[in-house]
């Protein structure tokens, strides 16, 4: 069973005139942890549109070495603008770091969360 199957089924069982009131309540408290829930996600999904960085803008970060500097260290400032350039020149669309990397296979399956 999906979850959409079983928020019909919980409908139904709400619905029902034999349904406990307090089994009613549990419904209702779990359809509002569910809307909560949706928020959550799509505000989830929209920070992760805007951080997961395209190559383009990782490129154009390499230029900003007083940030980079301070971020990464002179030697990592050093790597990272290699990296940069590497992955540009090779077709790459997005930054190739763990949190890009895992932020886009979330966003490639949005739906998950939106279910």
């Amino acid at each position: 069973m999906d979850k959409r199957t079983l928020v019909e089924k919980l409908k139904a069982l709400q619905a029902s005139p034999s349904c406990h009131p307090d089994l009613k309540q549990a419904v209702n408290n779990y359809f509002v942890a569910l809307a909560a829930e949706q928020v959550a996600a799509k505000n989830l999904l929209a920070e992760l549109e805007e951080d997961v960085v395209d190559i383009d803008t990782l490129v154009k970060n390499v230029g900003d070495t007083e940030h980079m500097i301070k971020f990464f260290g002179v030697e990592g400032a050093k790597l990272f603008a290699e990296n940069a350039y590497k992955l540009k020149a090779s077709g790459a669309k997005y930054c190739n770091c763990k949190a890009c990397t895992i932020g886009l296979e979330i966003l490639d399956n949005r739906d998950v969360l939106l279910s």
